[in-house]
């Protein structure tokens, strides 16, 4: 049990160092362009709470961080369920073990349309069976800070691909299995989409 606690620990003391390294990157990018415009940038950064995630998602998601990999593209916040989370790029395992990951052919993370972002039901996105529609959600990336706005929750096939079609307006898409305390591979996904509210700070 010692040795457990040991490594959960370190895993988590791993994750802050990453998150922090994003953040310290944004604000180099920021005092390049101007030293006023990084002010309020940086986050204080909660390690996970993982009492609701799987024995298998905690040992992945160690392992995961004991590789050196990319910083990622954003941190994602839902301040109402305590969720707080760096976004990679690209669903693969490696990124969805250490945190969320931007899907492929949807919107950059500060870009216009539709940001599709994924995360494992048993892990980062396990407390999103708790939210509501007109939870904020934030997104820091290095163009600053966004707050979005839930407006839909829903529960679709997974070959309903329409959920992460180009939208006009920027929009926050957030895709995990359903249901979420399920034995073995869930047949449904959990959708939620957000809106872009208003920009919170700029870094550039």
């Amino acid at each position: 049990m010692a040795v457990f606690l040991l490594l959960r620990l370190e895993g988590e003391r791993q994750r802050e160092a990453g998150i922090a390294a994003f953040t310290e990157a944004v604000e180099k990018q920021v005092t390049i362009a101007s030293p006023a415009a990084g002010e309020g940038m940086a986050a204080a950064v909660s390690p996970p709470d993982q009492s609701l995630w799987t024995e298998k998602r905690i040992r992945q998601y160690r392992e995961s961080l004991a590789v050196e990999a990319d910083p990622p593209l954003a941190v994602m916040t839902v301040a109402r369920l305590g969720i707080q989370v760096p976004v990679y790029d690209g669903t693969d395992d490696f990124n969805l073990n250490r945190g969320v990951a931007r899907i492929e052919g949807t919107a950059t993370v500060d870009g216009a349309g539709n940001l599709g972002i994924a995360g494992h039901r048993d892990s980062f996105f396990r407390g999103l069976k708790d939210i509501q529609i007109g939870d904020e959600i934030e997104l820091l990336t290095a163009g600053g800070r966004l707050a979005y706005t839930v407006s839909s929750i829903e529960i679709v096939e997974p070959s309903d691909v329409w959920v992460l079609k180009p939208t006009e307006k920027k929009t926050m898409t957030l895709v995990t299995c359903y249901p979420f305390y399920y034995v073995g591979h869930a047949p449904k996904r959990y959708i939620v989409k957000a809106t872009a509210e208003h920009l919170l700070a700029k870094t550039e």
